[in-house]
C-alpha cells in the first residue's frame, strides 16, 4: 500500500496558504464572546431534514447543510477556506495523506470527533455514508463511488479512497467535502422518505425545535466536539439560530424592518437604494453595508431548454438573445445600477470576456476552435448595446435575419416556419422581479411577431419543474467560483442531461463542452487550469444556452446593529457563520 506523510490541508493548485500551526482563519474574530441569537428568514417552505435526497433537495430546512448559514447540523470530513481559491483543512479528519497523482487519498479520524449523543464518529461512519448515499442519495452524491475503485478502513480509525482511472484531480477535494452520516442511527431502508424526524449530526448545533414550513430552531451544543480545533475558532457564535419562512420577500422584509429578522442580504438594486427609510435605519439601529469579493462575474439569464426543439438550432437560441433589450430594462426597471454579463467568468483571468485565446487555448480547443465566433476567441464578444428604446430597429433586423437563415419569416404579423407554425414559448419565472425583467423581453419579442408567454408560479411548482425540467425557458443564476471543479459535470454535462434534479438546466450534451469540463478538473498547473476554464467559458457563451443579464460586484446587506461581525472580508465574501450577538460581548 501506498505511503505518505500527513499534512494538515490540501490544495486543488500548489499548496495551502495557512501552515500545520496555524490557530484560525484569517477572516474571523478568534477572541469573540459566544452567546445571544441570530433570526435568519427565507422565501420558502420545508418539509424535510434531509437535504441529501431527491425528496429533499429544495425542501430541507435552511441550516442542515447550508453554504451560506454554514453546516449547522452535518459535517464533512474537511472543510473549505473562503480566503483561498480552494484549499480545505481539517474537520472531523484530523489529517490527510494522499499522493502527487492524487490516485488515493487517506482520511485520518480525530479522536475527538463525536455525535451529538456521545458516540464517537469512526472510519465504518464513513464508509456507510458514502454506500447509503450511492445508493439512496441524490446527484451528485449518488455519484461520487463511481470514481473510487476501493474504499477500506486502515488502521485505528482512518479511511483510504483508491481511485479509479475516472478519477480527476478534484476528486480526493470532493469526497474530503462529503457529507458524514451516523450508521448507528440511520436506517437504510427509509432514509430516501421525506421526514420531520430529528436525525443525529455531529455538528455544533442541535435542533430545539420544529414548526413545519414555517420555523425551524437551533441550539449551540455545549459539547459540541469541534469547538475547539483551528478551523472551527470564530465560528458558530451563537447559542440559538432560528430561521423563519415566508411566503414572499416583501413580507420577509417587513419582519426584518420590525426586527423579526437580524440579517437582510439584498439582490435588487432599486430596492437596496429606496427600501430603507425606515427609522431604525434613520437612528442607525440598521446598518447597510456593501461587500467587496473578488469573485468572477457569474451568470444569471433566461435558460433556454434545448431538450425543447425549438430552442436545438443554435442560431434560433443566439437570435432570441440578442433581441433582450438590457440597456432598457437597466436604465427602467434598475436605474443603470447593473454592468452587463459576457461570459461567466467576468472580471477574472478564468473568463473569456477581456481574454484572448492564446495558444494552449486553441491546443486545448482543437477542432473546436473553428466552430467558435471569432470575436469569442478574440475576447471581444460582447451582448449588443442597444438605444435603450427598447424598440431598437437595428438590433431587431439582425435577429430577424438570424431567424430568416434557419427558415422563419414574418407572416401576418406573426414570426412562423417553413410550415407556417407560429414561434411561440413559455418562460417560467419565480417572482415579481424576474417577471419585470420578463415582461419586457415579451414586449420586444412582440415588436418582431413572437409570442412569448409569462407563467409566474409559487416556490413548490417552481422547485418541482425545474428538477423535471418542465419549462420551456427559466431564469436561473450560475454562481462562478474561481476554483470550478466536477460541479460543472452537474451543470453543463453530457451525463447531466437527463439526471432529474441535476442543474443541467439547458439540457446540453456537448462533447467539446465534456472535454473542456474533463480538462480542467485534471489541470496540474495554474496556467493549464485557467486555458481549459477559458476555453469552457468559451465554449458556453458560443452554444448561446443563457441570455445574459447582469451581474452586480458588490454583496449588499442590511442587519440590525446587534449583529456584529470581523473587520476582515475573505476572498469569496462576507460569511455569515463568523458574525457574531454584540450583546453577548
Amino acid at each position: 500500500m501506498a505511503s505518505a506523510e500527513p499534512v494538515h490541508g490540501i490544495a486543488m493548485h500548489g499548496e495551502p496558504a495557512l501552515p500545520a500551526s496555524y490557530t484560525h482563519f484569517p477572516y474571523v474574530d478568534p477572541t469573540v464572546k459566544k452567546g445571544g441569537k441570530i433570526s435568519y428568514g427565507v422565501v420558502g417552505t420545508f418539509d424535510s431534514l434531509n437535504s441529501f435526497v431527491l425528496k429533499g433537495m429544495r425542501t430541507t430546512a435552511r441550516g442542515i447543510w447550508d453554504p451560506e448559514y454554514g453546516n449547522l447540523f452535518y459535517e464533512s470530513l474537511m472543510t473549505r477556506s473562503s480566503d483561498e481559491p480552494f484549499s480545505l483543512y481539517g474537520l472531523l479528519a484530523e489529517s490527510v495523506e494522499w499522493d502527487d497523482d492524487r490516485t488515493f487519498i487517506q482520511f485520518n479520524l480525530n479522536p475527538k470527533a463525536r455525535w451529538h449523543d456521545g458516540k464517537p464518529v469512526t472510519a465504518e461512519d464513513v464508509i456507510f455514508s458514502f454506500n447509503l448515499l450511492q445508493e439512496k442519495g441524490r446527484p451528485p452524491y449518488n455519484r461520487r463511488l463511481a470514481v473510487v475503485d476501493k474504499m477500506e478502513k486502515v488502521g485505528e480509525n482512518s479511511v483510504r479512497f483508491t481511485f479509479n482511472d475516472k478519477a480527476n484531480r478534484e476528486t480526493p477535494l470532493i469526497i474530503a467535502m462529503s457529507p458524514i452520516l451516523p450508521q448507528h442511527a440511520i436506517d437504510p431502508a427509509t432514509f430516501d422518505q421525506t421526514s420531520l424526524e430529528v436525525p443525529v449530526g455531529s455538528g455544533p448545533y442541535k435542533i430545539k425545535a420544529i414548526r413545519p414550513g414555517e420555523r425551524i430552531t437551533y441550539e449551540r451544543d455545549p459539547n459540541y466536539w469541534g469547538k475547539d480545533i483551528p478551523s472551527k475558532v470564530g465560528f458558530d457564535n451563537y447559542d440559538e439560530i432560528s430561521v423563519t419562512y415566508f411566503l414572499q420577500d416583501s413580507t420577509l422584509f417587513e419582519a426584518f424592518k420590525k426586527g423579526d429578522v437580524d440579517v437582510y442580504p439584498d439582490g435588487d438594486s432599486n430596492h437596496w437604494e429606496r427600501a430603507y427609510d425606515f427609522p431604525a435605519v434613520t437612528n442607525g439601529d440598521v446598518v447597510k453595508e456593501e461587500f467587496q469579493p473578488g469573485l468572477p462575474s457569474g451568470m444569471l439569464g433566461f435558460v433556454f431548454n434545448v431538450r425543447r426543439p425549438l430552442f436545438a438550432d443554435e442560431k434560433v437560441r443566439e437570435a432570441l438573445s440578442l433581441a433582450l433589450d438590457f440597456d432598457w430594462i437597466n436604465k427602467n426597471l434598475y436605474n443603470n445600477a447593473f454592468n452587463r454579463t459576457h461570459s461567466f467568468w467576468q472580471n477574472s483571468a478564468l473568463g473569456a470576456y477581456g481574454n484572448a485565446a492564446d495558444e494552449r487555448e486553441l491546443a486545448l480547443l482543437g477542432p473546436a476552435k473553428d466552430r467558435i465566433d471569432p470575436a469569442i476567441l478574440a475576447g471581444t464578444y460582447t451582448m449588443p448595446a442597444t438605444d435603450g428604446s427598447g424598440t431598437d430597429r437595428k438590433v431587431l433586423r439582425q435577429v430577424v435575419s438570424l431567424l430568416t437563415e434557419t427558415g422563419y419569416k414574418i407572416q401576418g404579423g406573426k414570426m412562423v416556419d417553413a410550415a407556417g407554425k407560429p414561434l411561440t414559448f413559455e418562460v417560467m419565472t419565480q417572482n415579481a422581479g424576474q417577471e419585470k425583467m420578463a415582461l419586457a423581453y415579451q414586449r420586444t419579442l412582440a415588436l418582431i411577431g413572437i409570442d412569448m408567454t409569462i407563467r409566474t408560479v409559487d416556490d413548490a411548482q417552481y422547485q418541482a419543474r425545474s428538477n423535471s425540467f418542465d419549462y420551456d425557458v427559466i431564469v436561473k443564476a450560475y454562481t462562478s467560483s474561481l476554483s470550478p471543479g466536477a460541479e460543472q459535470i452537474n451543470r453543463w454535462g453530457s451525463a447531466s442531461k437527463d439526471a432529474q434534479g441535476s442543474f443541467n438546466y439547458a439540457g446540453v450534451a456537448d462533447p467539446d463542452v465534456d472535454r473542456m469540463i474533463d480538462a480542467l478538473v485534471n489541470a496540474r498547473s495554474m496556467e493549464d487550469f485557467e486555458a481549459a476554464v477559458r476555453a469552457y467559458d468559451r465554449l458556453l457563451v458560443d452554444g448561446h444556452y443563457v441570455v445574459p443579464l447582469y451581474h452586480v460586484g458588490e454583496q449588499w446587506v442590511a442587519r440590525w446593529k446587534h449583529i456584529g461581525r470581523p473587520e476582515t472580508t475573505p476572498l469569496y465574501g462576507y460569511q455569515l457563520p463568523t458574525w457574531f450577538d454584540t450583546r453577548a460581548q
